[in-house]
């Protein structure tokens, strides 16, 4: 592996599958096509920038690609025979280990994401880059660690290095590298290459080189990517690797990693030290085409059977229960809870971050309020009236001990970034609601405050104590009549793109996991699917938006019908 690595032009290959995507001949979508003008606008800036401090190696970047071609397939029909590396898998490989500091000779990109459908090699090209950063980039002591949510996931990666390594004897001759049960490992340097999950004991304290999570969509909280990311710190050149396929959890690690690596491929934000790819389809392609499979699959008609995935594709056109399944798997689109009320792809692109509350005043404006006290969250929305469109805030509060006490990992990042408050002691501080409640009744066009009414008469005593009339409060009992009507709207609405938002996370999740109970007269009620998968702040707007269009419905109101039974 020294020297001039091959006579075949990896690099060449990848600038081929970069130029092939940006004139249309290799159908990609979006964030392909972003992720190919983006090197391609580096390797020019390199070039004519002398000040900026990076610069691609040839040689390293096609040294990865020869690397990997020097190992054998381990399952399927090809098994025994020696990987070929596709041109888009050039680029891949060849662009984050090409790059280097001008200065330190050091690698540029630390850290990578890459989010394709099943099939696609992730797992296998993986292992592969395990194996060369382990034992062949000649790091002392190097820690090669395949991580997942399981020990049974974390070994997928694993396993397929050792096969790799068992069935490559001049790999393991030349490297000095041995193979045993649980790991991989290298005498000569004291490098190791082994399994790594949520379950292990020792997750914290390592000194990591190279750290592949492997289907990052499925890590309910953030702790195994927040620990792996702090280990990768404490080298000069290691990896953070995560490889994902698309999910359904809108407000977990891997939406957010995929949302930042989408904001850094659009240039709103400057990472050069984050490289990532999305392999899926585009918002307005058909996805029972041949052509979206085509798009969303790099490696169609190669690792990815034409007549399996077409079969799939035809049953989820038969059967509504298995689109999300074959949507998430096959063209990388992410989905939310199977059986979610809400577009959250619509929800998705209402999202708009410049959105400030002192811009609404003057607005029409209503205030929700769902309390929870312990475990829940307690919800304070406010939904604001512009022209056609309504426009969404809140503040989200939970008790100290709740935020700390490991039940939603997510919890305590959002209480750092603002998004939650934390109220000290076990229940949730009332007076924290109420100074903002009040706060903001001075700052804005208040129409009413709605509230679920039950167990809720300690909240009403202390708003009337601070001068609130009853007048504005209103309560709106959590019955069929009165949610079935205002969540139909919100759904509407959210559908066609009318409820603003400022892409706060912690309603966006609750969206996400709200699903509906449907009587048999198709009333509908939002529910949610485990009590963990929390719902409060879209109830809370939920009471708003039914509030705000109850003056638009002819006859009657519904909610001066007499309550039943919430179902």
């Amino acid at each position: 592996m020294s020297g001039q690595v091959s006579v075949k032009n990896y690099v060449g290959l990848a600038n081929d599958y970069i130029a092939d995507v940006l004139n249309g001949t290799v159908p990609a979508c979006k964030w392909v096509q972003l992720a190919c003008q983006r090197q391609r606008d580096d390797l020019a800036r390199a070039v004519s920038d002398s000040e900026w401090g990076c610069k691609f190696s040839t040689e390293h970047g096609a040294k990865i690609c020869h690397f990997l071609e020097l190992m054998p397939h381990i399952k399927g029909p090809k098994a025994g025979t020696r990987i070929i590396v596709e041109p888009w898998q050039c680029f891949v490989l060849s662009t984050p280990f090409g790059w280097l500091r001008t200065a330190t000779g050091k690698r540029r990109y630390r850290r990578t994401y890459l989010e394709m459908p099943r099939g696609n090699a992730k797992s296998t090209v993986s292992s592969g880059v395990g194996l060369y950063m382990g034992f062949v980039e000649g790091e002392g002591g190097a820690e090669v660690y395949s991580a997942a949510t399981t020990s049974e996931q974390a070994r997928i990666v694993l396993d397929a290095a050792q096969h790799m390594a068992r069935r490559s004897p001049s790999f393991r001759q030349r490297f000095g590298v041995d193979v045993s049960a649980h790991n991989i490992h290298q005498l000569s340097s004291a490098s190791i290459f082994r399994a790594l999950s949520a379950e292990d004991d020792s997750l914290d304290g390592k000194n990591i080189h190279l750290a592949i999570i492997d289907e990052l969509h499925a890590h309910k909280t953030r702790g195994v990517y927040d620990v792996l990311e702090t280990g990768v710190g404490k080298r000069d050149q290691s990896m953070l690797w995560a490889i994902t396929t698309a999910g359904k959890n809108l407000a977990g690690i891997c939406y957010e990693i995929r949302k930042y690596l989408t904001r850094v491929l659009e240039r709103n934000i400057e990472d050069d030290q984050f490289f990532g790819l999305i392999y899926t389809i585009d918002e307005d392609d058909d996805w029972a085409t041949e052509a979206a499979l085509r798009k969303a699959n790099p490696n169609y008609g190669i690792s990815v059977e034409a007549d399996t995935v077409l079969s799939l594709q035809k049953k989820a056109l038969q059967i509504p229960s298995a689109v999300n399944n074959f949507l998430t798997k096959h063209l990388n689109v992410w989905v939310t809870s199977d059986a979610g009320l809400f577009d959250m792809r619509s929800w998705a692109k209402a999202a708009d971050t410049s959105l400030k509350l002192e811009d609404m005043k003057g607005l029409p404006c209503w205030f929700g309020l769902d309390l929870g006290f312990v475990d829940d969250i307690a919800a304070f929305v406010q939904v604001f009236k512009r022209d056609d469109d309504f426009v969404v805030f809140g503040k989200y509060y939970l008790p100290e001990e709740t935020v700390t006490g490991n039940r939603n990992s997510q919890y305590s990042g959002w209480e750092r970034s603002g998004y939650i408050t934390q109220t000290s002691g076990r229940i949730t501080d009332l007076g924290y609601i109420i100074d903002d409640v009040i706060r903001m009744m001075a700052e804005h066009n208040v129409q009413e405050v709605v509230y679920d009414p039950y167990n809720q008469l300690t909240l009403l005593n202390l708003l009337q104590e601070r001068g609130i009339g009853m007048e504005k409060l209103t309560p709106f009992p959590q019955t069929v009549p009165h949610m079935s009507p205002a969540t139909e709207r919100t759904m509407q609405l959210v559908a066609d793109g009318k409820i603003k938002h400022d892409g706060n996370p912690v309603l966006s999740w609750a969206m996400g996991n709200v699903i509906g109970h449907f009587d048999n007269k198709d009333n509908v009620y939002p529910k949610k699917e485990a009590p963990e998968y929390k719902i409060d702040p879209a109830i809370a707007m939920i009471m708003c938006v039914g509030r705000a269009m109850a003056g638009s419905v002819n006859g009657p109101s519904v909610y001066e019908q007499p309550e039943t039974a919430v179902m």
